[in-house]
């Protein structure tokens, strides 16, 4: 493979991986909470984009959204409205909770055999007939991630609502107190998130078709880690995060050798050397590699 197209494909997932940064981020800015549940709202999306195959497309991706969406405001009311006065640990540990129920629902639905995915397959064909390949699902990706960071800073700095949500963000009780319907603004930007996540599966789906009860498990936990390396405080270096996180995954996976016999796969130099570079950067970086210089690491925004 050649150097161009390398960088091709690791712009490409780091794009995917950026967009999955800004729904955990958004959460996490109003929350202080690290949704690990986020990757299982991914496969929630995948599945009903499977077993919706032999619909219009259009229909298709309406009722992924309306699955998505759905699960994530009932985790919302059920265990992040409750558990919002609790401490960051009783809610880091609910949303693992949520992640393996979830799990295991769609294991004991699915079974270990996954279901394949044919909805806008014709996205995932290449532009043009030159040795380069640039897919069109991977322009859809980079589009939707600048829009999607774009439009939330927007939202966060030259709205109202944007303030509120960042009042409740800072002082949940305070912002109560002066008016501020801080129920309300932090479902919105749990919707948010949700709406984020549905748009992952679509794109997601494209390239990986094959959906399991794991599907985008590995990709959540890539993501959250791009996201603490990046400075998971801020939206902005959290998405910068989990794009170099899923630009070098990209590049490593094309760069390091790809043959060899297990355990010594292509894989295990990946993951090896991602990790390495990210105990290098939380070392020389604690709070984080975009984050502002004299910053806490979990500063509230």
């Amino acid at each position: 493979m050649s150097t161009i197209q390398t960088l091709i494909d690791a712009t490409a997932l780091g794009s995917i991986y950026a967009l999955m940064a800004v729904g955990i981020g958004l959460v996490f800015g109003v929350l202080r909470l690290v949704n690990f549940a986020y990757g299982q709202l991914i496969m929630a999306g995948a599945y009903a984009l499977a077993l919706t195959n032999g619909y219009e497309p259009v229909v298709s991706i309406v009722i992924c959204f309306a699955v998505v969406i759905g699960l994530t405001m009932t985790m919302e009311v059920a265990a992040f409205r409750p558990l919002r006065s609790a401490s960051p640990a009783t809610m880091l540990v609910a949303t693992f909770a949520i992640s393996f129920l979830l799990q295991s629902i769609a294991l004991l639905k699915f079974g270990f055999l996954g279901k394949s995915v044919g909805t806008l397959t014709g996205l995932n064909r290449p532009i043009g007939n030159g040795e380069l390949i640039v897919r069109w699902i991977w322009v859809v990706a980079i589009i939707v991630a600048a829009v999607a960071l774009v439009g939330l800073v927007l939202l966060l700095n030259r709205t109202s609502l944007g303030l509120q949500m960042r009042a409740a963000a800072t002082d949940f009780g305070t912002a109560r107190l002066l008016g501020v319907r801080a129920n309300a603004v932090i479902s919105f930007a749990v919707l948010l998130s949700g709406v984020l996540a549905a748009t992952v599966s679509v794109i997601l789906t494209v390239e990986q078709s094959y959906v399991t009860y794991d599907y985008a498990l590995k990709d959540t936990i890539i993501v959250l880690v791009g996201v603490v390396v990046g400075g998971i405080d801020r939206l902005l270096s959290a998405t910068l995060g989990g794009f170099a996180i899923g630009f070098a995954t990209g590049a490593l996976g094309g760069f390091l050798p790809s043959t060899g016999s297990w355990p010594f796969t292509s894989g295990v130099y990946v993951d090896s050397a991602v990790y390495a570079l990210v105990i290098l950067v939380l070392l020389l970086r604690p709070a984080g590699l975009f984050a502002r210089r004299g910053q806490g690491a979990v500063e509230r925004v």
